[in-house]
């Protein structure tokens, strides 16, 4: 999890003080509705004691973050998101809905003013709280399986029916060794009957300490065929400070450890050949490919050297960003496999339209997206990073069948 400057969280504390003032000063057009000033009072107290308690928290974390162990640093980081998160948005989304309609009041009779623009500003406000509370306590831990059929050009005949299995950003360290959590999605995964598991990334938020137990769940996983992996940017311990390289370097070989321990391939650069029957085809896993190139540590031509001889392959890439950049154009690559933007744990979804904010910064973040006879899939994650809920973005188990071309 990154952090923030000093400067940051008081840019942020003042935008929550000012939407918060926003929103007191329209609360009083609703609590004048209430005959009882001691009622009145209460309420008033609450908001700016919830108000005044949290930008207090937030200011005192960031002064004593670093004196934190880890452990308990990134436990209270998320647990203040989602209070800043389920406080602010609803009461911004408030401040909105009550403006329009007390400035557009024309339409109404002053009577019928009284009554529906106070009706209005508690729906448009205690509706998005609720949503988000749903969120936090019952849809991160909703697993959900997308099932998606792809016809692959020069797919094989022996591989025809492949199942591939795909999970993603895991963040384990946001767990807080609540294995139970995760046993739901392992059984789910198990009835999957896969020929192939591919994870593509961020087993954890940074440090391996937070893999302790784990090997116990998912060294239940299974597959016909073999499990594979890459890595993901959080895997690396780039966000983090460290005593020392060495210290920075034992901690990425045991994350590195822990995949082999519980029975993945680890693919850095590397490629495998999948053989059924007869018939091969390729997998090829990459690092974290960053567009910085002075960090950029993904080395797609040495992966694909192995692979050379093989006409169709598989690409696992943390990052979604990295198929346009140098994947699309190449069409021995038919399918890639990604992660990364966790569809930004919120977003709407209805049959084919989905939208989230995260749109704005990933051209493709969720789901199938196809260009040519090429395709990308970008997995939603079945963990959770910062923000502790997920709304409307389920965390997700990809399950991928393998079909034929008829062209």
């Amino acid at each position: 999890m990154r952090s923030f400057s000093l400067f940051t969280i008081l840019i942020l504390c003042l935008t929550i003080l000012v939407i918060d003032i926003l929103a007191f000063y329209w609360l009083q057009s609703i609590t004048q509705l209430i005959a009882f000033k001691s009622v009145k009072l209460a309420i008033n107290i609450l908001f700016w004691f919830f108000t005044i308690g949290l930008i207090s928290a937030i200011i005192i974390l960031k002064v004593r973050l670093d004196d934190l162990h880890p452990k308990y640093r990134y436990r209270l980081i998320s647990r203040f998101y989602g209070l800043a998160v389920s406080s602010f948005v609803p009461k911004l989304i408030f401040v909105i809905v009550i403006s329009i309609f007390y400035f557009a009041n024309f339409i109404f009779s002053e009577t019928e003013s009284l009554v529906v623009i106070p009706i209005v500003g508690l729906l448009s406000g205690f509706l998005p709280f609720f949503i988000i509370v749903f969120g936090a306590l019952k849809s991160r831990y909703r697993f959900k399986v997308h099932h998606v059929k792809l016809k692959l050009e020069r797919l094989p005949k022996a591989f025809v029916g492949y199942r591939i299995v795909q999970i993603s950003d895991l963040h384990l360290g946001s767990f807080s060794y609540r294995y139970e959590t995760l046993e739901k999605a392992i059984d789910l995964i198990n009835d999957l009957e896969a020929d192939i598991i591919c994870f593509t990334g961020d087993l954890v938020n940074n440090f391996a300490w937070e893999l302790r137990g784990w090997e116990n769940v998912f060294g239940k996983l299974k597959a016909e065929k073999g499990k594979y992996a890459v890595l993901g940017n959080h895997d690396y311990g780039d966000y983090s400070k460290w005593a020392s390289p060495q210290e920075k370097e034992e901690n990425f070989y045991s994350i590195k450890q822990f995949l082999k321990d519980i029975g993945f391939r680890l693919l850095r650069n590397e490629s495998e050949i999948l053989q059924n029957e007869d018939d091969k085809i390729a997998l090829l896993g990459v690092e974290y490919w960053e567009n910085k190139v002075h960090k950029n540590k993904c080395k797609l031509p040495e992966a694909m050297k192995v692979a050379q001889q093989v006409s169709l392959k598989i690409l696992l890439s943390h990052n979604p960003a990295h198929w346009n950049a140098e994947v699309v154009g190449n069409e021995e690559i038919a399918l890639t496999l990604s992660g990364h933007t966790h569809g930004m744990q919120a977003g709407f979804q209805y049959k084919n339209f989905q939208w989230s904010p995260i749109k704005y910064r990933f051209k493709h973040w969720a789901g199938l997206y196809q260009i040519g006879s090429q395709y990308l899939y970008v997995n939603r994650g079945l963990g959770w990073l910062g923000f502790p809920a997920r709304i409307g973005m389920r965390p997700e188990i990809t399950f991928i069948e393998l079909e034929a071309n008829d062209i």
